[in-house]
């Protein structure tokens, strides 16, 4: 059996090259921290200025031409960037209002939105992107020009969930976001093959999420709304000091456990200064369809408890059904394919909650983080 050594490799990674730069990978630098192991090779790709859709298809590209080294089975490729190359590297100080002093507004880079709206939880599994789909498209119901930035890179679903399809376009070096049910969408979904699994360092992810905000041609819009990723690691740290957010609605389910991770991401947020605009209490209840009795299944109470906590309004209970999760699989949300139904009614109730809060707490002047 053939073993690969560092010299096979390289030699298979020249055959990868950016598009932008006309060069291969290991001639322009790209390639760091290489080793080989037996039958195992692990790499990272320290990119400089690539747009996201470059560094995706590098990324691919460069795990392919690995795996099929003579001798290689398995290929391990890290994200990272030229300055942080061989070691730690903390996110980059790029503020908002509620970021860190004397850093650039990151508003700048979205001069024509009005508003902007993260959805967040503190776990996964919660239905935070069928509350961000289902909100962005209750406030476009209601009037309003309306941006969607899946910011979960882990777990691209808002593609899916609006039926957006084909890739982002250009005009003039800006991306153009992709539209589905008249809300622009921005996500790493539409840049990446379905089942390109991306692995990828925080300041990969910092990084961006800047050029989906300053690369991307949002136009004028009332509202951007952030389907951001669950948790309150350092990825979520370096997304709320980038984004410039009018406030966060938090995302849970009723149960005990639940609420924990919820408690977590809400002491985050409130560290970071950025404004909670209220709780969203997921799969709520249960309604049998044949007798029409309520069941708690996932508890009661949780949602209004943790609100009461931390001095916050309940903006609504969303209970679970079946219809949508099937909008959600089948790319047309609750709000849009049955909109009269008790399910879209209850989000449009919690746009029209959040839209109040947002206005109640713009006046509010906070305190930058030192």
């Amino acid at each position: 059996m053939t073993t690969p050594t560092e010299s096979t490799v390289l030699t298979a990674l020249r055959a990868v090259r950016d598009p932008d730069q006309g060069q291969d990978i290991v001639s322009l630098g790209l390639v760091k921290e290489l080793h080989v192991h037996d039958a195992e090779v692990s790499f990272t790709l320290a990119f400089a200025g690539q747009s996201p859709a470059t560094k995706a298809a590098l990324h691919s590209s460069a795990s392919k031409a690995a795996s099929q080294v003579p001798g290689v089975s398995r290929v391990s490729v890290k994200m990272g960037s030229a300055a942080g190359a061989g070691r730690p590297q903390a996110p980059p100080a790029q503020g908002h209002a509620h970021g860190q002093p004397g850093a650039p507004p990151a508003a700048d880079f979205i001069p024509e939105v009005k508003h902007t709206i993260a959805v967040s939880s503190g776990k996964g599994g919660v239905g935070k992107s069928t509350v961000a789909v289902n909100l962005a498209l209750a406030l476009k119901q209601s009037g309003a020009e309306v941006g969607l930035v899946d910011v979960d890179v882990y777990g691209p679903d808002v593609p899916l969930m609006m039926g957006a399809r084909g890739k982002p376009g250009m005009f003039e070096n800006k991306i153009i976001p992709v539209e589905a049910h008249g809300i622009k969408i921005m996500s790493i979904g539409l840049l990446v093959a379905e089942r390109e699994a991306l692995v990828w360092r925080g300041p990969m992810i910092h990084s961006a999420v800047q050029q989906f905000l300053r690369d991307v041609n949002w136009g004028p819009l009332d509202y951007l709304v952030f389907d951001m990723p669950p948790g309150t690691g350092d990825a979520q740290l370096s997304l709320s000091q980038v984004v410039p957010l009018s406030g966060v609605v938090m995302v849970t389910t009723p149960q005990d456990v639940a609420l924990l991770d919820v408690r977590k991401a809400l002491g985050m947020f409130r560290k970071l200064n950025v404004p909670i605009l209220g709780i969203v209490e997921n799969m709520s209840y249960f309604i049998a369809p044949d007798t029409g009795r309520r069941y708690g299944i996932f508890g009661e109470g949780g949602g209004q408890r943790v609100a009461d906590e931390f001095g916050v309004p309940l903006l609504g209970q969303i209970p679970l059904e079946m219809e949508t999760r099937e909008g959600g699989d089948a790319g047309v949300p609750i709000t849009v394919g049955r909109p009269d139904s008790a399910q879209a009614q209850a989000f449009r109730k919690i746009a029209a909650a959040a839209v109040a809060r947002v206005d109640a707490v713009a006046a509010l002047k906070l305190p930058s983080i030192g």
